[in-house]
């Protein structure tokens, strides 16, 4: 039918343009989070593209379920500005026809948000978790990139590592580390250095070398030389073998765990799912526009309804991991009541033309 395509083609092009100019910002805001987290010492240097991938692919639902719903009200929208909804609807089609191209051309988009949130999305947080604590747990001198400057966790040394040594030696060559405690600062420069493990405990070697030490209160200034000397680098990796968190959980572990913090992931990731296709029907009724008018209210409501809809997942999130609340009565109630809400949107668009008439007969009666 020629509605149909004409709706799909403009609902197509419409989401095209919309996924590109977000996907632009987002990826730039991206890029410039990954690469400060690499600068801070967050996450290794060479983990970067990895780790921009995994947060962009645990970004990609919100994105398209904002560019589907944009787009559907900039594709009506504009069919309203230029009066083709005052000739769709003069052929006898109403505002609720538009329900099913729309849904037919956005049904994939809404498939691929479910795979990407039942699927990819633990994946990706587990890779991202476990990169991080990987690097974490690394000691401070191998967490020094070669010929760079790195502070420790803690923010009291700083370690610069000329040359890297063999990963099995786990140290490196021409080892430099200012150590402040306050009162007290030194600088120890050595050839060598390597990693030694006691216990839970981790220790800097280092080989040959001389430390300036400086006494900040009096002024004093010590020269020592050393063959060899210890500095405590952290601890190891941990034993304890704690739960992962909920995010990183596959979908159907989740499902068989059960617990108030499981059932509160599983409404996240459901509520994403049902919350793009719901924001398809609330688009279709938010998109009305009045083509006499040169603003559209109709695109601020819009934007209201996704960041007040966002906020409510995130709360009913909250409440079901705490037990507040149960994951079939949170999923029902808010998104059921989103799903009648665009309902009764859109039929209160297509009767508003017949009650605004009723309302003048009441006003002209009473007179």
């Amino acid at each position: 039918m020629l509605f149909d395509s004409t709706v799909r083609k403009e609902l197509a092009r419409s989401f095209g343009a919309t996924l590109m100019v977000i996907l632009t910002i987002f990826m730039t805001n991206l890029v410039i989070r990954t690469l400060g987290l690499a600068a801070n010492g967050a996450v290794a240097a060479q983990d970067v593209l990895f780790i921009f991938t995994l947060l962009a692919l645990q970004a990609l639902p919100t994105v398209l379920s904002l560019s589907m719903f944009i787009g559907v009200i900039l594709t009506l929208g504009r069919m309203y500005r230029e009066s083709e909804m005052a000739i769709w609807f003069s052929s006898g089609i109403g505002l609720a026809r538009f329900v099913r191209p729309v849904v037919a051309t956005s049904w994939p988009v809404v498939v691929l948000i479910g795979v990407l949130m039942l699927f990819v999305w633990p994946w990706s947080y587990s890779q991202y978790n476990d990169l991080r604590q990987r690097f974490e747990q690394r000691a401070d001198v191998l967490r020094a990139s070669p010929g760079q400057f790195q502070s420790s966790g803690d923010g009291h040394r700083v370690f610069f590592v000329e040359k890297a040594a063999s990963a099995v030696g786990g140290g490196g060559r021409n080892v430099f580390i200012m150590n402040d405690l306050g009162t007290r600062e030194s600088v120890a420069v050595s050839q060598s250095g390597k990693i030694e493990n006691v216990g839970d405990e981790r220790f800097l070697v280092l080989d040959s070398g001389h430390m300036e030490q400086n006494d900040k209160v009096s002024g004093e200034h010590t020269h020592v030389e050393f063959r060899n000397y210890r500095v405590h680098a952290g601890t190891g990796a941990s034993s304890s073998n704690t739960p992962p968190s909920p995010r990183a959980v596959d979908t159907s572990e989740l499902l068989l765990g059960g617990g108030a913090a499981n059932m509160g992931e599983l409404a996240w990731r459901l509520g994403l799912i049902l919350g793009g296709a719901n924001l398809l029907i609330m688009g279709i009724g938010l998109s009305a526009a009045n083509p006499r008018r040169a603003s559209n209210w109709g695109l601020l409501f819009a934007a209201l309804a996704f960041i007040i809809y966002n906020n409510l997942l995130t709360l009913t999130q909250a409440w079901v991991g705490s037990g507040r609340l149960n994951i079939v009565v949170a999923l029902v109630g808010v998104h059921g009541l989103a799903f009648l809400f665009g309902l009764g949107l859109i039929w209160w668009r297509e009767h508003a033309t017949v009650i605004h008439p009723l309302k003048l007969l009441l006003r002209r009666s009473a007179a």
